[in-house]
């Protein structure tokens, strides 16, 4: 009982999060909404224009497949079946999953290797996000590091097959999946003549067209370490895509450290970088969620990153509360939580 008063609680708060986010105090909108979970987070997807519910079935429906192919909690998908035969033979894929693990090698290129979905020895060694968090010894990091290489995947487009070079390598697609399947959604609910509507895929935000009288959907940036729905600052767009990467998602605490489940895959540590947070804005969900890693390049690197990046915006939240915006935000980003402070460079 205690386990179902707080999912309907983590429901209530995220339902009502999308409906902040959305400005929906359209009335004549009549928005029809549902939240599952998915992607081991809740998932809602809201739709302001008439629809049948089975538009967002057939949504959830997208997730599914997504999750069944490139989870790896799931037994059998093809991820895991990738992994299974590392340094054996090459495994043939959806062109999904294709798909995503060639954007994942073209993002690694980009972001200089600090986005690498070979990271799976190093993520199950911390176990974080579940209840076998640790903190692995310096010696089983060093005896995996070696294991993680983006450029030991071996695509094969020809034959849509992917193998691992190495026994023992490990993809993990979390850095990256779940923006593809919030763009799958956008695909279905287009597809059926949906105009305006939030994909909210726990806090990866992708928005359909504008509100339903034309103005730009108004979306919260999460305050870090405050309950969900509590924002520093608020950014308006349409047709875009915004997702965040912060350490306040997913985290442990050991002897008065934290330790949270953005990995640096370098050092096979939780990035150190005095950052709290990275926000992208882009037009597809896949490419924000992919670029949101840039988090591991610490701001500096990242934000010049983020500048040189033709479509590509970017929020940068340290941990002393300062907020850094690419150039293209001015004017379009306003900070609400007063201990927050926007920085000019």
């Amino acid at each position: 009982m205690k386990k179902s008063i707080t999912s309907f609680v983590i429901f209530f708060l995220i339902f009502n999060a999308a409906i902040i986010l959305s400005g929906c105090s359209n009335k004549n909108s009549q928005p029809i909404s549902d939240t599952q979970f998915a992607l081991d987070t809740y998932c809602t997807i809201t739709i302001y224009d008439k629809a049948p519910k089975k538009v967002l079935d057939d949504g959830f429906k997208a997730i599914r497949d997504v999750e069944d192919k490139m989870s790896v909690a799931i037994k059998g998908s093809e991820v895991n079946q990738i992994n299974e035969n590392a340094g054996v033979r090459p495994v043939k894929v959806s062109p999904d999953t294709f798909y995503v693990i060639k954007k994942a090698v073209h993002f690694s290129n980009v972001e200089k290797g600090y986005f690498d979905i070979t990271v799976g020895p190093i993520v199950k060694l911390w176990n974080i996000g579940t209840d076998k968090a640790r903190v692995p010894s310096p010696e089983e990091i060093k005896a995996k590091l070696p294991l993680v290489s983006y450029k030991n995947i071996i695509l094969d487009e020809k034959n849509m097959t992917i193998m691992l070079k190495n026994k023992g390598m490990s993809i993990d697609l979390g850095g990256i999946a779940k923006g593809y399947a919030a763009d799958k959604v956008a695909q279905v609910l287009k597809k059926e003549g949906v105009k305006h509507a939030i994909i909210n895929l726990g806090g990866d935000v992708l928005t359909i067209g504008t509100k339903p009288d034309g103005r730009n959907w108004r979306i919260g940036i999460q305050t870090p370490f405050k309950p969900r729905g509590e924002y520093l600052g608020i950014v308006e767009v349409s047709n875009k895509a915004v997702v965040t990467s912060g350490v306040y998602e997913r985290y442990f605490e050991k002897d008065g450290k934290l330790y949270h489940h953005i990995l640096n895959p370098f050092t096979g540590y939780p990035a150190d970088n005095h950052l709290y947070s990275v926000t992208i804005i882009t037009d597809t969900s896949i490419d924000g969620d992919a670029l949101s890693k840039i988090f591991v390049m610490g701001l500096e690197e990242g934000l010049k990153l983020a500048e040189s990046l033709p479509g590509v915006q970017a929020i940068f939240v340290t941990d002393d509360k300062k907020v850094y915006i690419t150039s293209g935000l001015k004017g379009n980003f306003k900070i609400t939580d007063p201990e927050y402070s926007l920085m000019t460079r």
